[in-house]
């Protein structure tokens, strides 16, 4: 299958393994320069730091001198039911670390990779966004509250930045 991605410049986030391996594989297999961004590759980028994702897509640009695809993969679960009832009495609940774990990676560093990276597309004149979300963020599921917020946050993310006229990504070049 040819993508015309022949040495397009793409970023995956959550790179390091899984579907995001496998969607770098891909990206590689049809030609482009691919950056696989996660916290267990050399160098190590944390999505929800702003400093390391800014330097990161800035060494990006000084190398291949443009980005034209990021791709927002990483995530985590941390499956915890927000009140566990048994016999009568709490038995357990979902604590804040648990709950701002998943929020930080899953939501908030799709917000931080996309805003260090945007400014660079518009300057280039364009690229391409793609965000991965999960259908739990339509629908819910039992004993993931965090993980089903983050990914209905995503697609929300996703709606608001796609129209132009909304507040969202200008498409406008700066003056």
């Amino acid at each position: 299958m040819d993508l015309n991605l022949n040495g397009k410049v793409v970023i995956v986030t959550g790179g390091a393994a899984g579907i995001g391996r496998a969607t770098v594989t891909r990206f590689e297999h049809e030609g482009a320069r691919v950056i696989a961004w996660d916290v267990t590759s050399d160098p190590k980028i944390d999505v929800t730091n702003r400093e390391q994702v800014e330097a990161a897509a800035n060494d990006v640009i000084a190398k291949y001198g443009r980005i034209d695809v990021l791709v927002n993969n990483a995530g985590i679960v941390r499956d915890s039911q927000l009140v566990k009832w048994k016999d009568g009495a709490v038995a357990s609940l979902m604590d804040d670390a648990t709950f701002d774990a998943v929020i930080g990676v899953n939501l908030k560093g799709v917000f931080v990779c996309t805003r260090a990276v945007v400014p660079h597309m518009i300057k280039a004149g364009g690229g391409v966004i793609l965000n991965a979300s999960s259908i739990v963020g339509l629908y819910g599921n039992f004993g993931q509250t965090n993980y089903a917020a983050t990914k209905a946050g995503v697609i929300s993310f996703t709606k608001t930045w796609a129209r132009k006229s909304s507040g969202g990504i200008s498409s406008k070049k700066p003056a």
